[in-house]
């Protein structure tokens, strides 16, 4: 049986914590940050779980889901 490929795309933006939840980072943090509140890009800093709805599809494209 071959092994499972990983999608290198879902892996570079998801990562599983140690209880099995999935963490993302929040989206709008990387340019045009002058036109951005201060506020805005703060929040931009904190990372988020990923919904319960879409978690078990995140962690199918995961190796280690």
């Amino acid at each position: 049986m071959p092994k499972m490929k990983t999608r290198k795309a879902a892996a570079k933006r998801y990562k599983v914590t140690g209880s099995g939840r999935v963490k993302r980072t929040k989206c709008g943090g990387n340019h045009g940050m002058i036109d951005k509140s201060r506020t805005r890009l703060r929040r931009c800093r904190n990372n988020d779980m990923v919904d319960s709805s879409m978690e078990k599809h995140v962690k199918r494209m995961l190796p280690y889901g």
